[in-house]
């Protein structure tokens, strides 16, 4: 049985017009000149004989409706002999085809000019400017705080190099980030990985470059490929080659997996800085368990908005001693010396001399508000009988407990190990085989100070939170949980889906954990010392825990330290001190230490307390004041006239070895 169509007539032309246009170039002009002809020469005709102007005779009738029909047409409808009018059509059929050509060049180059500037294929040409290869979530707070150092710029760029479409990153950058100022954000598609698109972003003529670590397992590897790209964009010795006779271009990138870090040096070469992300969070995760309230203190000194590090010119302290730089700064607290050749030396012996090549390394404002003062007028507000005469307190043993495994967890109970005292204990509680395998061989590694002790648990689950009898530990380290199987676990049928956000539900395992633990603090009418580990800032403003909570948001604290290096390369130096056990590092000590309470004193004396000390006093927690926000009762950076009463609950924010 045949099926008829019953196609409606519209259906059916346009079925034959898409045949028409699928014949080709010719075929379309040869229709086309026909559709013409048959609509023009009509028309041509009707206006002819509606004309009372018109010629009389048949002949005349018709030579007028050929020269309407050629002026419409643009082909002049000359008169006069077959050869005449030939060659005037000729010449103006040669006329038009050259000037539909023409337009045809002009608009499809123009069009191609315009997709190419909306695809983001255009090079960039600045000097000066700075350089974000990659797109993940971290670019949004490097770009917010890269726009909040050059506030105080005339001129400066920003260029982004990455996989999407220069319409969406604007966008995307221009709704996370807001008003950007003086800074000129310019996007620019294409990979990461290849030496040509690369440089699309002039990396050559760039003060700085920052390679950001995408989300997911293969990032770090993508870091390195970059690395290796921008080394061969850029030719010379390394990435980090002399810029236009201005200086070397800094180079700064990240990986998450410490085990990839020594790849990734290599590939950034001698000028390149390389952070290690599971490296850093771990040591601020163990430092901050210790001390609370200490992550604030990274906060501010981070933060382009707030305080942070500044090298000044020693001028007139030339020739004297670093502790009487201590006080020579009266909204400025001096912490160090950048010697000529560019090391740093943080908290050096007071009786250290200044060189003349040395600058000073102080907290401040700004690079404009490091003043001088007199040290003898800043040293006679110091109150001697004001000034703690005890010595330091010594450090009891511990009982810690850590929520969560990941990648990171062997690193924070290797750094615990080397800061705690000898008889504290970890209770560590895992969920899963594959994390309780890797917590095992963590557990049972040689350890000279640290017992540590491996539970089985699901750390979301109310009632293993409560056989812990959380409030007895003397701090909580809460991580994110990446990992509850092993992708190649045995017997399995097939390899375990790739989860595509593992970061976002560990924040989300997170959450829940914290929910309970606050529920457990308030039946136990205590405020639990919790530490929290989280990647995305977002999810730290929904976290239920107390105000001036601590939270180590590894994305935002890498963006941070990534744009302070490159704005200040020698801070690379200052952060590898202040993170690593061995070295000088911020402590919150007790102020009764320094000086006595219940009386007003002013900072000043706390700086020489802490001189005496061998420390560089920068600050003050006030535990009155620990729950109101924004500062959390944190002052960083108090001016050394400031008088303030301590009570016995507050601490003093210094810099010293241990």
């Amino acid at each position: 049985m045949t099926q008829q169509h019953t196609t409606s007539l519209r259906l059916r032309l346009r079925y034959r017009f898409d045949h028409l246009v699928s014949g080709g170039t010719t075929a379309l002009i040869g229709w086309l000149a026909l559709a013409c002809l048959a609509v023009v020469v009509p028309a041509s005709t009707v206006l002819v004989w509606s004309d009372r102007s018109a010629p009389t005779t048949l002949s005349g009738r018709l030579t007028a409706v050929w020269v309407s029909v050629g002026q419409t047409l643009k082909i002049g409808g000359a008169v006069g002999s077959p050869i005449y009018v030939l060659a005037s059509v000729s010449l103006a059929l040669v006329a038009l085809l050259f000037v539909s050509t023409l337009v045809s060049l002009i608009t499809t180059g123009i069009n191609r000019r315009i997709m190419s500037l909306r695809l983001g294929h255009s090079t960039v040409l600045e000097t000066r400017h700075t350089v974000v290869l990659g797109w993940s979530d971290q670019v949004f707070p490097v770009i917010g705080e890269l726009v909040a150092a050059n506030a105080n710029q005339r001129r400066s760029a920003i260029a982004v190099l990455a996989p999407q479409d220069k319409v969406w990153m604007e966008t995307e950058i221009s709704t996370r980030v807001g008003d950007s100022g003086r800074t000129r954000i310019v996007c620019r598609n294409g990979s990461t990985t290849d030496p040509i698109e690369l440089c699309r972003v002039s990396p050559h003529t760039a003060k700085a470059v920052l390679v950001l670590p995408p989300t997911g397992d293969g990032g770090d590897a993508h870091v390195v490929k970059t690395l290796l790209a921008l080394d061969a964009a850029v030719p010379g010795p390394g990435p980090g080659e002399a810029v236009a006779g201005r200086g070397q271009a800094v180079v700064v990138a990240a990986v998450r997996d410490s085990r990839n870090h020594v790849t990734a040096r290599l590939a950034a070469g001698p000028a390149g800085h390389v952070l290690c992300v599971d490296d850093i969070v771990a040591r601020l995760l163990v430092q901050t368990a210790r001390q609370p309230g200490l992550s604030l203190v990274y906060s501010e000194l981070l933060d382009f908005a707030g305080d942070e590090f500044y090298p000044v010119d020693a001028g007139d302290l030339v020739g004297r001693t670093f502790g009487e730089a201590l006080l020579s700064f009266a909204t400025s607290c001096a912490v160090g010396l950048l010697h000529g050749d560019g090391s740093v030396a943080l908290n050096p012996d007071p009786g250290a001399v200044i060189g003349p090549a040395d600058r000073i390394v102080v907290i401040s404002r700004d690079d404009d508000t490091a003043v001088r003062e007199d040290p003898a007028r800043l040293a006679s507000l110091v109150d001697e009988e004001a000034i703690a005469s005890a010595g330091p307190r010594p450090a009891p043993a511990e009982r810690l407990l850590l929520l969560g495994w990941n990648r990171r967890a062997p690193l924070v109970i290797e750094q615990l190990d080397q800061y705690v005292s000898p008889g504290t204990t970890l209770d560590v509680v895992a969920l899963g085989e594959y994390a309780a395998t890797h917590a095992a061989r963590a557990v049972t590694a040689a350890r000279s100070r640290l017992e540590v002790a491996l539970h089985t648990g699901d750390i979301t689950d109310p009632l293993t939170l409560a056989k812990l009898d959380v409030p007895s530990y003397d701090a909580v380290i809460v991580i994110g949980e990446t990992e509850h199987a092993a992708p190649d676990a045995p017997g399995a049928l097939l390899p375990a889906a790739p989860d595509p956000d593992p970061e976002g539900r560990a924040d989300d395992r997170t959450l829940v954990t914290l929910l309970h633990l606050r529920a457990i603090g308030d039946a136990a009418q205590r405020e639990l010392a919790l530490t929290t580990e989280m990647s995305d800032d977002g999810n730290r403003l929904l976290a239920p825990a107390r105000g001036g909570a601590d939270f180590i948001v590894s994305g935002r604290l890498i963006s941070l330290l990534m744009t302070q290096i490159s704005e200040s390369p020698y801070l690379a130096e200052v952060f590898e001190e202040l993170f690593k056990a061995e070295g000088h590092e911020f402590h919150l000590k007790p102020a009764a230490d320094y000086v006595r309470t219940g009386s007003e004193v002013s900072f000043a004396t706390v700086v020489e307390s802490a001189r005496r000390r061998r420390a560089c006093a920068v600050g003050y927690r006030l535990r009155a004041r620990s729950a109101t926000a924004p500062d959390h009762g944190v002052r960083i950076n108090p001016d050394k006239r400031h008088r303030i009463r301590f009570s016995e609950d507050d601490w003093v924010i210094v810099l010293a070895e241990s």
